[in-house]
């Protein structure tokens, strides 16, 4: 009887999962096709730039003055030419910990613009799996299972472009 009760509690578990609706949607192909992750990377792009101008200005001057040492260096006391080699050392920490703290800079802008779309998306998402019922959707910009059948699962990405109001533009002929 006990064994009887298992089988059927396995063949009804096993009815359960049949019923289940799996999905899959590409996030990233989401995200890249939204106006405001186009506006996102406009904006790192400036903010890079920014950066870019100001590693360029650090390394001209530390270029400058290299060139002014090794013209002059013959002629220099032996004190001023240790100080003008102690500047130039000063001078390359501070763009080797520039480069290094724009970088982390850099980083964080780019999590700051980029977080709210991808955000956005994960709510357009979330919304159409709750309405259409799915228990689960499988992010495949990133697969993060050993395997899944894609054939098996509905792509709801034309779905999701639908609610964030994105229109796919036709080919070039």
């Amino acid at each position: 009887m006990k064994k009887l009760i298992i089988l059927a509690a396995a063949i009804l578990g096993i009815g359960t999962v049949s019923a289940q609706k799996f999905a899959r949607v590409n996030l990233q192909e989401i995200v890249v096709t939204m106006p405001e992750f186009s506006e996102a990377q406009k904006n790192l792009e400036a903010f890079g730039k920014d950066l870019q101008e100001q590693m360029e200005q650090i390394q001209v001057e530390f270029n400058n003055k290299l060139a002014d040492f090794e013209k002059n260096q013959a002629t220099m006391a032996a004190s001023v030419k240790q100080m003008k080699q102690q500047e130039l050392q000063q001078l390359q920490q501070r763009f080797t910990e520039f480069q290094q703290i724009a970088q982390q800079d850099f980083q964080k802008k780019e999590a700051e613009l980029i977080e709210p779309v991808q955000n956005k998306a994960q709510e357009a998402i979330n919304k159409i799996a709750k309405a259409a019922g799915y228990i689960a959707v499988f992010n495949t910009s990133v697969p993060s299972l050993a395997y899944f059948d894609e054939a098996q699962l509905v792509d709801i990405a034309a779905l999701v472009k639908k609610e964030l109001g994105i229109t796919d533009k036709p080919a070039a002929k």
